[in-house]
């Protein structure tokens, strides 16, 4: 995403992000985000709780499931923090992930069994849906929220409709897929290792670049980020298209842990996922604070949440119930520190 920067004197809002500048303890905890203490303590309460229930909890083997399946979702999670950061949002995540997982098996299906091509196909198109959505919304002066909604549904018909509805391919023949789903680099699943990689490269992006510092500057005031010559079209626009190619390698992730392209499962509730993991990790939904390590806390605490509400046999509708309830505590605890207007009170 290139742009022209703003002066170098500029910093992101206080508590956007940890400064380049510091080292050791502190810097974790800035990388976490001071206001994420709470969270790591639930996320300690929800494993002892678990664990005291059932001890295989807490096994190397379960470990690895939750990490499993909380990687689609983190990584949706991460892009989530980039675009709401920029004081957008984007609920179409889900859509854009279930398309690209019925065009990498498809191409690859078509192209006689080529895993790079499958997976291209699927990036590129996640690019372009995601390059749509920031043109729709910068240049058809559209909402976010309004334009996205929009993709959600749209993307999600075409999945279906390219597709017919069903389950396209099958792609665990190939050792690619195959590695992608069920290989291990030291010790850890590929997947966890994708998902670290993503989330390293936004983390340093974010915070130790002038395009990090900008994009701070974008969501916490817009007129004061164009004043300071930041080109805010161009970044909003290149958001949105990282988020759809990110979305599209959940995607490709998807087919491999299925073994075919899924129209909908498999994807489908993603995007509240990401929004929930986003807003418990600390990031502002009108824009301008969050950080990736802060993400991830929530996306671990999630993911331990459903695992453990899982083992226990409980009924899945409590899951999204339990889901919920955790995006409006996540928003509530935002407006009372910031003091924030309460709808149809007195200020």
């Amino acid at each position: 995403m290139s742009a022209t920067t703003a002066p170098s004197t500029r910093r992101p809002p206080s508590g956007t992000g940890p400064e380049p500048t510091r080292r050791g303890p502190r810097a974790l905890l800035a990388s976490i985000g001071g206001q994420n203490v709470g969270l790591l303590g639930a996320l300690v309460v929800v494993i002892a709780l678990f664990g005291s229930l059932d001890p295989n909890f807490l096994g190397w083997d379960n470990i690895r499931v939750i990490g499993e399946a909380a990687t689609i979702a983190g990584l949706l999670a991460v892009v989530q923090t980039v675009v709401i950061i920029c004081g957008g949002l984007d609920i179409s995540v889900g859509s854009q992930a279930g398309l690209a997982s019925v065009v990498s098996a498809m191409v690859f299906t078509a192209t006689g069994s080529s895993a790079p091509l499958g997976i291209g196909a699927a990036l590129l198109a996640g690019a372009a849906v995601g390059l749509l959505n920031g043109v729709v919304i910068i240049h058809g002066r559209v909402n976010p929220t309004i334009a996205t909604l929009a993709g959600l549904a749209a993307y999600k018909g075409l999945a279906q409709l390219v597709s017919d509805g069903r389950a396209q391919g099958y792609v665990l023949g190939d050792p690619v897929f195959v590695f992608l789903s069920r290989g291990r680099i030291a010790g850890l699943p590929t997947m966890v290792w994708i998902l670290a990689l993503v989330a390293v490269a936004v983390h340093v992006l974010l915070t130790y670049t002038d395009i990090g510092r900008n994009i701070y500057a974008l969501g916490g005031n817009d007129t004061a980020a164009r004043l300071a010559g930041i080109n805010l079209n161009k970044y909003l626009i290149s958001a949105y298209a990282l988020t759809g190619t990110v979305a599209a390698l959940a995607g490709v992730l998807l087919t491999a842990r299925t073994g075919s392209g899924q129209p909908v499962s498999g994807s489908e509730g993603l995007e509240l996922q990401s929004i929930t993991a986003a807003a418990l990790g600390g990031c502002a939904l009108k824009g301008g604070k969050g950080t990736v390590g802060g993400t991830l806390l929530a996306v671990a605490l999630l993911g331990a949440l459903q695992n453990g509400l899982t083992v226990q046999g409980i009924n899945t509708f409590w899951q999204n119930v339990a889901q919920g309830l955790l995006l409006v505590a996540a928003v509530v605890i935002q407006q009372r520190r910031n003091r924030g207007r309460a709808v149809g009170l007195p200020a």
